[in-house]
């Protein structure tokens, strides 16, 4: 771990140590490390001295407003063209389980699990202009619509598009924290740089869901990569 910047990113009163009951919940870093050492050595060998240093940095729920804070705060580090930046999130979680089960019926918004809004805020008003009001859709192609509309914000650039497609469709999409932070960090980076270079922007490069929903009683995650180049 890179401890001298971790240690300046504290000093800016804005991080804390992540409690170690918390940590047992999460399952993000030690997901990834396996995958970064394998890649390591692909690119470096085996010794592992030659490989560059981590900074882990858990981000929770924030507003537009925060997240905007934070990537203000980080854009110098995403500017060191030695870093590499890797954002971990799962798309869309559809199903009973995760208290997300939006549907198309005959061209109306409905959700199956209205009864757990306390869990998982409603789908607000407006949603259905965002998609175009499509009739009798199967619950993937709902899936994939909702997801498809929050890579094409994530692609924008536009960091306030995608925080407002998901206050609309409250889509679970379990880093948008940390999607959100970055973009705005990006956003620093490219405020003088003319849209056609591309660069600074986030592009999806993979998309897939862990099943084709057709039941209401079944479930799904959705997994997309994306990359930039600042």
């Amino acid at each position: 771990m890179d401890k001298a910047t971790t240690a300046e990113l504290k000093r800016t009163g804005r991080f804390s140590d992540m409690p170690a009951r918390r940590d047992v919940g999460e399952h993000s870093l030690e997901m990834h490390i396996p995958y970064l050492w394998k890649r390591l050595e692909q690119t470096f060998g085996t010794d592992s001295g030659k490989y560059p240093t981590i900074i882990p940095i858990l981000v929770g729920d924030g507003t537009e407003e925060q997240e905007q804070a934070y990537g203000q705060l980080l854009a110098q580090y995403l500017k060191d063209p030695t870093t590499a930046w890797i954002i971990s999130s799962d798309f869309c979680h559809w199903g009973s389980r995760f208290a997300y089960r939006p549907i198309f019926d005959n061209g109306k918004i409905r959700n199956l699990d209205a009864d757990h809004r306390d869990k998982h805020p409603k789908l607000q008003p407006g949603w259905e202009q965002l998609v175009g009001n499509p009739d009798n859709l199967k619950i993937h192609e709902v899936i994939e619509m909702l997801d498809k509309m929050a890579m094409d914000a994530v692609e924008s650039g536009a960091h306030h598009e995608f925080y407002h497609v998901i206050q609309q469709t409250q889509n679970t999409v379990c880093g948008r924290h940390p999607i959100g932070v970055i973009m705005a960090a990006l956003g620093v980076l490219t405020k003088d740089q003319r849209p056609e270079d591309g660069r600074g922007k986030l592009k999806f490069v993979q998309y897939q869901r862990s099943n084709l929903v057709e039941k209401a009683w079944d479930f799904s995650v959705s997994y997309a990569s994306a990359y930039a180049i600042v």
